[in-house]
């Protein structure tokens, strides 16, 4: 209900923080709540935005009109990224580890579709939305842990957009003896559900993540922009895409939740954030209760099994 009424009568802050001599990545960066984040870090004056996207002709067409709206040419760079292959999430993440600096990772690219399809070994919206967005963040720890040390007024952000709609699935694999090998079977997939399901497991891995990132000096958070009039829906039915017609804010107030996430504090530190604010209370039901915990352990366990056999001794990162 939180959600619901936040949609309908919550306009989040605009954004007015400076982000002077900071270097920022924002993943999917070419439409959408993405696109206008990364506008709105440029204009903060951020000293490098790096636009993180599948479609390299698409992300130098942002960055040309990123960099004109806001008259700063040359802070943004466009780097290729597509989620649905771990060897260019590694191929980013080592690019990443030879910047200066890295202060701010806002991972917001993910897929909503009704079509189940194997990337990776693993059904597409489990590998996009959960298992690179983890592999992704896990190896650019060490540079954001560096950035801490070197630049100690930074306290790097790395910030997952997930949604609302996390409290919507049933989410009947968890039950399973392993979860992700149950979501990986096309027999009794529920795509439907399966977005809502991503959303739920990004929510249960930061959780459990945040607890052992403590003295890390990484604030690790996550948010939802709530419901926006993007291109998420591209994949997905016409029910949501009816939605997000009725409903949806513009993209721009969308993502302002992204840039209060990038400049909230420890208090932010493995919590969801609503509107631009800490609130832990939205959460769903199951997600605050002891099943919901015993849930986080185990999806981290599994996932954290997956992660060690596409990148060896990555889980010693955190």
């Amino acid at each position: 209900m939180g959600a619901l009424y936040s949609q309908a009568f919550v306009t989040p802050a605009y954004p007015t923080k400076s982000y002077d001599g900071k270097t920022v990545i924002v993943t999917g960066s070419n439409v959408g709540i993405g696109f206008e984040a990364a506008k709105h870090f440029v204009r903060l004056n951020a000293a490098k935005v790096i636009l993180a996207v599948r479609n390299l002709s698409a992300g130098e067409t942002a960055k040309r009109s990123i960099e004109a709206s806001m008259n700063r040419l040359g802070v943004c760079e466009v780097w290729e990224l597509d989620l649905a292959s771990f060897d260019s999430v590694k191929t980013f993440a080592y690019r990443a580890s030879r910047l200066p600096r890295l202060d701010i990772v806002v991972e917001n690219a993910g897929i909503a579709t009704y079509t189940f399809d194997i990337s990776e070994g693993h059904e597409r919206t489990i590998t996009v939305n959960v298992i690179s967005t983890f592999l992704l963040g896990l190896l650019l720890l060490p540079k954001l842990k560096a950035t801490a040390k070197e630049f100690p007024t930074s306290s790097p952000r790395l910030s997952i957009v997930t949604s609302d709609v996390h409290a919507w699935t049933t989410f009947p694999e968890c039950t399973a003896d392993n979860t992700f090998v149950a979501l990986d079977n096309k027999e009794t997939a529920d795509m439907r559900e399966r977005y809502s399901t991503s959303k739920l497991l990004e929510v249960l891995v930061v959780r459990e993540l945040a607890t052992r990132l403590g003295d890390s000096g990484v604030i690790l958070n996550m948010l939802t922009p709530g419901l926006c009039k993007s291109q998420l829906s591209r994949e997905a039915g016409l029910g949501l895409r009816l939605m997000i017609f009725l409903f949806g804010r513009q993209t721009e107030v969308g993502s302002r939740t992204i840039l209060a996430a990038a400049e909230a504090g420890w208090e932010s530190h493995g919590a969801y954030m609503l509107d631009g604010k800490v609130n832990n209370g939205v959460l769903s039901t199951f997600v605050r209760s002891e099943a919901g915990y015993q849930a986080q352990q185990k999806v981290w366990k599994e996932l954290g099994e997956i992660l060690e056999e596409i990148q060896p001794r990555i889980t010693t990162f955190i």
